[in-house]
C-alpha cells in the first residue's frame, strides 16, 4: 500500500483529536474535521472515537493513509453520503409539516415515534432476531480497515464498554475492525451486543465517550481538542417520558468526559502546588470545539435524521465553528489550554483562558 509524502505547514501545531457520538450530529464533527484537514495548521497526532465519533475516526484515517488530507476529507464526505443513501428509504424521516416548517426534528415522525416506543417494550433479541445491522454494511463498504491498521501517522483509540464488567474497551488502530467499530456505537436498545472474543460490548458513550487516558502515554503532544456534541448543560426540567429518557442519555454520556477533564485539572493543581513532579507527569491542554446554542434546539431525535440536507447543514456548521475556533484560539495551542477546567467544576461554565 502506498503512503502518500505529506507536506506540513511551517508552523503547524500537534494536537489530539477527542470525537465524541451523538448519531447523525456526528456530521457537525464532519465539519470540523473537514475545516482543520483543509486549513493544515493543525497536524492530528491521535484521535480518541467513541460511536459516530469512531465512524468518523476510521474514515479520516482511511483517507489520510491512502491520500493525505485531501484524501481524508473526501472518504469522510463519501462516508455520511453513504449513510444518508442507505438511510433514504427508512420510516424515519421528518413529518410533512416538519418538512415545511423547516424542522430537523423527528418528534412527529411516526416511524420515529414506533421505533422508540417498540424499543421500550421489546429487546432488539426480540424484534430484530436475524441481528441485521444496515450500519455495518455502510461502514464495511466505504472503510478499507486493512488501510486504517496500517496508518502510521494517526493513532486511533476506539471506546467500547464491556457488558460484563462495565469497564470500557479501548481498541486501537493496529487491529481495528469493523466490528470493533460497531461496539463502539452499539446501542443496547436498539441493537444485539457486538461480541468480540467472546465478551458482548455496548456502545462506549456509557463509560468513554471519549475516552481521554490513552493520550497520556500514546501520543507525544499534550493538547487535547475535543469535538463535543451532546450538551452538558440543558435548562429547564424534562417533564415528558421521552424528554426524560433523553436528558438521562446526555447526562450519562458526557459523565465519564467530565471525569477525566476533572481528573486532568486535579493533576494540573498537583503539579501547580508542588505535590508532583512536572519533569515527570504531564501537564494536559485541553481546547474544546463546541455550538451548543445551535446543537441545543434541534432535539434529541434529530440524532437519527440522516437526510442529506439536514447532514450537510451540521457539516457546514461544524466548518463555520471550527473556522471561528482557529481564528480565535490557534495562536494558544501548543501554549495553553482555552478552556478553564476549574471555573466550569465550579459551576461558572466553560470560560476561555486570558
Amino acid at each position: 500500500m502506498k503512503h502518500p509524502h505529506i507536506v506540513r505547514a511551517k508552523n503547524s501545531k500537534r494536537i489530539n483529536l477527542a470525537l465524541q457520538g451523538g448519531g447523525a450530529h456526528g456530521a457537525f464533527t464532519w465539519g470540523v474535521l473537514d475545516k482543520i484537514l483543509e486549513d493544515g495548521r493543525l497536524e492530528i497526532a491521535a484521535i480518541s472515537g467513541t460511536s459516530a465519533g469512531a465512524m468518523n475516526a476510521v474514515a479520516l484515517a482511511d483517507g489520510y493513509t491512502a491520500g493525505g488530507p485531501d484524501g481524508a476529507r473526501e472518504k469522510l464526505e463519501g462516508f455520511w453520503s453513504a449513510m444518508s443513501k442507505a438511510a433514504r428509504n427508512s420510516p424515519i424521516k421528518r413529518a410533512p409539516i416538519d418538512v415545511l416548517m423547516g424542522n430537523w426534528s423527528l418528534d412527529k415522525s411516526w416511524g420515529y415515534q414506533a421505533m422508540d416506543a417498540m424499543s421500550r417494550m421489546f429487546s432488539p433479541y426480540q424484534l430484530n432476531p436475524l441481528n441485521m445491522n444496515p450500519l455495518k454494511e455502510v461502514l464495511e463498504g466505504c472503510v478499507d480497515f486493512a488501510c486504517v491498521q496500517s496508518c502510521n501517522a494517526i493513532k486511533l483509540y476506539i471506546s467500547a464498554t464491556n457488558v460484563e464488567t462495565g469497564r470500557v474497551k479501548v481498541f486501537d488502530s493496529t487491529d481495528l475492525t469493523a466490528d470493533m467499530v460497531m461496539a463502539s456505537a452499539c446501542l443496547p436498545h436498539m441493537y444485539q451486543a457486538v461480541v468480540i472474543d467472546g465478551v458482548p460490548y455496548w456502545d462506549g458513550g456509557y463509560m468513554g465517550n471519549p475516552s481521554l487516558f490513552p493520550f497520556h502515554a500514546g501520543s507525544d503532544t499534550a493538547d487535547i481538542v475535543v469535538i463535543q456534541i451532546n450538551p452538558v448543560v440543558r435548562k429547564g426540567t424534562p417533564r415528558s417520558a421521552q424528554e426524560i429518557q433523553n436528558r438521562l442519555n446526555e447526562i450519562s454520556f458526557n459523565s465519564s468526559l467530565l471525569k477525566e477533564l476533572r481528573a486532568i485539572d486535579f493533576v494540573a493543581r498537583l503539579i501547580e502546588e508542588g505535590t508532583l513532579d512536572g519533569s515527570k507527569y504531564r501537564r494536559e491542554r485541553v481546547h474544546i470545539i463546541e455550538n451548543q446554542g445551535a446543537l441545543i434546539p434541534l432535539g434529541a431525535s434529530s440524532k437519527m435524521n440522516a437526510e442529506w440536507a439536514f447532514l450537510t447543514h451540521l457539516r457546514d456548521l461544524g466548518r463555520d465553528t471550527a473556522t471561528a475556533w482557529l481564528a480565535e484560539n490557534f495562536a494558544a495551542v501548543g501554549e495553553r489550554g482555552t478552556v478553564d477546567l476549574r471555573a466550569m467544576f465550579q459551576g461558572i461554565g466553560a470560560q476561555h483562558q486570558g
